[in-house]
C-alpha cells in the first residue's frame, strides 16, 4: 500500500471510530430563536471527582463541525459533549443553521453555510446563553466559560470570540470581548485564504461567504485570521496527519496572531488526524479535555 493510500485508510478508520458512538441524549434543550435549528442542548456535569468538587462546574460551549453543511448536525458531537460532562464540566452543545442544497451540474449539491444566517445564529446563541444556562444548568459557573469547536465549528468558535474586533458596522459586533476563559479550537478552518488554496472541504469557506463574487467583500467579517488580536486566551489543537483540515491552516492562524502581537497556543498531535479530537475512544480526545481544563479551572 502506498503512503497516500495508507494515510487515507487510517483517516477513514478514524472517522468510522468517531461516528461509531451512539448519540447521547442531553439533560435538557432550550431554544434561542424560532427556527428548529436555533437550539442548545445541555449536559450536566457527571463526575464528582472534578478538581473543585465543592464549586460550580466550568461551562464548556461546544460547536460542532461538518463544513457548515446540513448533513452534519449536533448529534455527531454528542458523545464528545458527554465525554466532557463525565469529566466534571457543564456542557452547552450549540446547533445553528447550515447550508442546504443548490442546483449544481449533475444534480443538487451541498452548500456550506448560509449567509448571514449561520453567523446570526452563532451570535444569538452566545448572547442568549447566560440566561439559558441559569435555567438549564444551575450548577454551572458561566464566569468560567471555555468555547470549543471542531473543524467548521472551530471556525465559529474563533469567530464568536472575536466579535468585538469585527469591522465597524458589522451586525454581530459587540462593545467588548466576550466573558470567556478562553477558546480551544480543534482542527479549525481558521484561515480562509489558506483553506481556499488547499481546497478544504470542497472549498466550503468560499461557499459559506456566498461564492467567489462575495468572498472578498465578506471575508473581513468572517475570517478569524483577519480578526486579531482578540485578547482572549486561545489554543488550537491539530492532528499532524489531518487530511480534512491540514495543519497548515492552523499554523497560518497562529502566524497571523503572532503578527498581530498575540500568542496563540498550537498543540500538534502526532499520529492523529481530523476526527480523533472529538472521539471519546481516542487518546487525542483526552488531550483536548486537558487543554480545556487548563483554561477552565
Amino acid at each position: 500500500m502506498s503512503d497516500a493510500a495508507d494515510a487515507a485508510a487510517r483517516a477513514a478508520a478514524e472517522e468510522e471510530s468517531a461516528f461509531s458512538h451512539p448519540p447521547v441524549a442531553p439533560d435538557g434543550t432550550a431554544a434561542y430563536g424560532d427556527h428548529p435549528d436555533q437550539v442548545i442542548d445541555f449536559y450536566a456535569p457527571r463526575d464528582a471527582g472534578s478538581p473543585s468538587p465543592d464549586s460550580a462546574a466550568p461551562l464548556v460551549v461546544v460547536v460542532h463541525g461538518g463544513a457548515w453543511r446540513a448533513a452534519y448536525d449536533r448529534r455527531h458531537i454528542t458523545p464528545f459533549a458527554d465525554y466532557l460532562a463525565r469529566r466534571g464540566f457543564a456542557v452547552a452543545n450549540v446547533e445553528y443553521r447550515r447550508g442546504g442544497t443548490i442546483p449544481a451540474q449533475g444534480g443538487a449539491g451541498p452548500v456550506a453555510g448560509r449567509w448571514p444566517d449561520t453567523f446570526d445564529d452563532m451570535a444569538a446563541a452566545l448572547d442568549a446563553l447566560p440566561a439559558l444556562v441559569r435555567e438549564a444548568l444551575p450548577g454551572a459557573d458561566p464566569r468560567r466559560t471555555v468555547l470549543t469547536g471542531h473543524s467548521a465549528g472551530g471556525h465559529l468558535a474563533l469567530w464568536a470570540a472575536a466579535r468585538h474586533v469585527l469591522p465597524a458596522g458589522a451586525p454581530w459586533r459587540t462593545a467588548g470581548p466576550a466573558p470567556l476563559r478562553g477558546v480551544v479550537a480543534l482542527a479549525p478552518i481558521a484561515d480562509f485564504e489558506v483553506a481556499g488554496k488547499l481546497g478544504v472541504c470542497g472549498n466550503a469557506s468560499l461557499q459559506l461567504l456566498g461564492g467567489p463574487e462575495k468572498f472578498a467583500e465578506r471575508r473581513p467579517f468572517a475570517d478569524p485570521a483577519l480578526l486579531l488580536p482578540t485578547g482572549i486566551a486561545t489554543t488550537l489543537v491539530q492532528g499532524r496527519t489531518d487530511l480534512v483540515v491540514p495543519q497548515e491552516v492552523a499554523e497560518a492562524y497562529a502566524d497571523a496572531a503572532a503578527r498581530s502581537g498575540e500568542v496563540v497556543g498550537l498543540t500538534l498531535l502526532e499520529e492523529a488526524g481530523h476526527f480523533p479530537l472529538i472521539d471519546p475512544a481516542a487518546d487525542a480526545c483526552a488531550v483536548v479535555a486537558e487543554e480545556i481544563a487548563q483554561l477552565a479551572w
